[in-house]
């Protein structure tokens, strides 16, 4: 099962996203719409939403077309989100979506030592 909205792979039996409220449609129907088709790459994996959030603002903020693809696995017995959230952009974009990502991290990095 996927979300069509938010795009996160669910195991059978979930119906409707818990992040969203979207009701679930089996992969095979969303097949001919899914993200990771051949023309995206991904350019970022991360273990937290808000930072793949953030990234997909300033990318998006910059003309890239920019899509989150995560899974979610309650099933799995340890403390903590374990999901690995995927950013992607059209494979035209790569290069520029990594440029952009290097220099917010590096300017990050930058400034946390800056303060410390």
């Amino acid at each position: 099962m996927i979300c069509p909205k938010c795009e996160y792979e669910y195991i059978n039996g979930i119906t409707v996203c818990p992040d969203c409220g979207t009701k679930l449609v089996p992969i095979e129907e969303y097949n001919g719409k899914l993200a990771h088709s051949s023309a995206w790459v991904i350019v970022y994996t991360t273990d937290a939403l808000y930072e793949a959030e953030g990234f997909k603002a300033n990318l998006e903020g910059a003309g890239i077309q920019t899509t989150i693809l995560g899974q979610k696995d309650g099933s799995f017995p340890a403390v903590g989100n374990l999901a690995v959230i995927k950013i992607l952009v059209k494979k035209s974009d790569q290069k520029s979506a990594i440029a952009i990502i290097n220099d917010i991290n590096r300017r990050s990095v930058q400034k946390n030592s800056d303060e410390g």
